[in-house]
């Protein structure tokens, strides 16, 4: 199975490990030494902002 390229560019995960607050594991372990539930709080995060960046640039009448 092809692996896919990731979607959010590395400075947009370190901005999201500092507004989450795992950025100091980040820079001491790498991506690796996060937990699976900081990993999922980062996607969701993530989600939210995507959807919230749509919504302003595409209002509801």
């Amino acid at each position: 199975m092809a692996r896919r390229r990731g979607v959010m560019s590395e400075q947009f995960k370190y901005e999201l490990a500092k507004d989450l607050g795992f950025y100091e594991t980040v820079q001491r372990e790498g991506w690796g030494g996060i937990t699976t539930r900081d990993a999922g709080n980062m996607v969701k995060r993530a989600i939210q902002l995507a959807e919230e960046s749509l919504a302003k640039q595409n209002p509801t009448k």
